[in-house]
């Protein structure tokens, strides 16, 4: 059974918190895996970390419609970075704003995947800029800290 989860919002405390590692699979664990999929699928997302459906597990799903994806990670850490660039982000927990951030162009990451076995992904561009943006997520980092200049709107309700 797979379900979709509460997205938290800023200002929700849990989001400014520091998750703890995942020490091993358990049925729950995957369970919250197979959830936050189908969450960030549901929601239209790139990705999505632990922390933004309320459990404070360093675990992140990504999926940027590449053949690789989805990726899941598991403890994950950036063990190298290079290049620059700047562009507009946004996040399921800051619903319909955006704002322009500078990330490194290629970001390898080291994690465990399900299975629990070491991992090793490069990315650049979109990806790189996701491994970056979810992995903050685990120390309690919001994109909407790194901004440069104003968010802007991104989509207005049809309920206003």
């Amino acid at each position: 059974r797979m379900a979709i989860r509460k997205i938290r919002t800023m200002g929700d405390r849990i989001l400014n918190k520091v998750c703890r590692p995942v020490e091993e699979m358990t049925p729950k664990i995957q369970e919250l895996v197979e959830d936050m999929l189908e969450t960030m699928y549901d929601a239209y997302g790139v990705g999505l970390a632990a922390p933004q459906v309320g459990m404070l597990k360093r675990i992140v799903v990504i999926d940027i419609g590449d053949e690789n994806g989805p990726y899941v990670l598991i403890n994950p850490v950036i063990i190298e970075t290079a290049g620059e660039q700047r562009g507009y982000e946004g996040c399921l927990s800051v619903p319909g704003m955006a704002g322009q951030v500078t990330r490194p162009n290629y970001v390898k990451v080291k994690a465990m995947d399900e299975d629990m076995n070491e991992v090793i992904y490069e990315g650049t561009e979109l990806l790189a800029r996701a491994f970056c943006h979810e992995i903050d997520h685990l120390d309690g980092k919001m994109y909407t800290d790194l901004v440069e200049g104003e968010l802007h709107r991104t989509s207005y309700d049809e309920e206003e």
